[in-house]
């Protein structure tokens, strides 16, 4: 009987036994599998494409029937062995591109970084009181600007890259939530389940609100026995979940599994590679980089462009090398709201990424040659320059470099 063709893009890494493996991202031809496509029925059938493929389609249609036998205990010290998927709405179904223009989107923007700002605070002073959370409320409030990401991946992120917050766990919290949104965008996810990554990014954390508020806010880094018992965030936002009956599997992941290490040296359980489920894995590179472009009391920010530069460098080890690619090319190389220092010596931030040419987004400048600020900023698009000073970006500078802070341009 005929039927119809209905794929689906996966890492190889993220394949199950029993699933059909229609189409490579690459030429056949280059490899040694049949054309009529390659059924998965064991982990070596998954090692030999991970020789030749990073992604594959799979026929969602067609299901391999395979014997199983009982696996031998893994060796003590070894990986753990892969938990079961907790659902498929993690994959590639769209390819999103832009419905609004940045300047359009603006207000949407605003007011969905109000939404979302406002239920954080609320969800913060919630928790302290010993209040639950309400599911629905948590979406609700990320819904709006889930869909402000998905119309303009620009937008968005420049409203929260000018609006700071004295609180680090406050700003952490919304932070990461718009970047799960954002990446889930680009990995091309469906509209819900990418309301469920925005939700577990803002609830990822939400277990240090049972720890002392002395040791959050101290003024240096944690000692050991803080440390250790900072750990303990994890397991206190899974009793918050469980208290509150959140059951969304994305959300769950994210909050359990944020500190684990793709080679097997996070916490609180230890798992490696393909045992950590692909929210979790997503989450550990979106917390990290959040985490190092924010300032601390203990240590400056970075520039975005060395977060993205040490999360590449902990590729295949702390993080799975292809999500940290997938996540550099969702930024870009000068992500939204970065200081840049151009070749002119002047100062501007990063405001519009152009597609199709990702060294020469649109800018703001904000300083003259001699770091002197502007009375009023200029906005120049580096891929479409007039005769005259060609500007071109020199090098990145962290948050507040030469005492610029962009809000004071934009929000004053």
């Amino acid at each position: 009987m005929a039927y119809d063709l209905v794929e689906r893009r996966v890492f190889v890494s993220d394949l199950e036994i029993g699933m059909f493996v229609s189409r490579l991202d690459c030429d056949w031809s280059d490899t040694p599998f049949p054309l009529q496509g390659v059924p998965i029925t064991s982990r070596e059938d998954i090692e030999s494409l991970a020789r030749f493929c990073k992604y594959v389609f799979v026929d969602t249609q067609r299901h391999v029937t395979v014997q199983r036998v009982a696996a031998p205990p893994p060796p003590g010290g070894g990986a753990r062995p892969a938990r079961p998927a907790a659902n498929n709405r993690l994959v590639t179904q769209h390819a999103y591109t832009d419905t609004a223009t940045f300047d359009d989107e603006m207000p949407r923007a605003r007011e969905a970084f109000d939404t979302v700002s406002r239920f954080a605070e609320q969800l913060v002073a919630d928790i302290h009181a010993g209040r639950a959370i309400d599911p629905g409320a948590v979406e609700d409030a990320v819904k709006p600007m889930v869909a402000s990401v998905l119309r303009s991946g620009d937008a968005f992120f420049w409203i929260e890259s000018l609006r700071r917050h004295d609180s680090y766990t406050f700003q952490h919290a919304v932070g990461c939530s718009t970047l799960a949104a954002a990446f889930g965008r680009h990995m091309g996810f469906n509209g819900d389940a990418i309301v469920s990554l925005a939700a577990g990014g803002l609830l990822m954390d939400i277990g240090k609100a049972q720890l002392p508020a002395e040791m959050l806010e101290r003024q240096g880094p944690l000692e050991d026995g803080e440390w250790a018992l900072a750990k303990h965030h994890v397991e206190e936002g899974m009793a918050i979940l469980d208290a509150s009956q959140v059951e969304d599997p994305e959300v769950r992941d994210m909050v359990l599994t944020h500190h684990e290490r793709f080679d097997g040296t996070g916490y609180p359980e230890g798992l490696a590679g393909t045992a950590i489920p692909l929210a979790g894995r997503m989450a550990a590179i979106i917390d990290t980089y959040h985490a190092m472009c924010t300032p601390r009391p203990y240590r400056p920010a970075v520039s975005q462009h060395f977060a993205l530069r040490q999360l590449y460098q902990g590729r295949d080890r702390e993080y799975q090398g292809e999500l940290v690619e997938q996540f550099q090319a969702c930024l870009g190389v000068y992500p939204t709201g970065s200081l840049v220092e151009l070749n002119t010596g002047e100062v501007a931030v990063v405001m519009v990424q152009n597609q199709s040419r990702r060294l020469q987004p649109r800018v703001a400048i904000l300083t003259n040659a001699e770091k002197e600020q502007l009375d009023d900023f200029r906005i120049v698009d580096l891929m479409r320059q007039s005769e005259g000073v060609h500007r071109e970006i020199q090098r990145t500078l962290a948050a507040g470099s030469h005492g610029i802070d962009p809000a004071e341009f934009f929000l004053s």
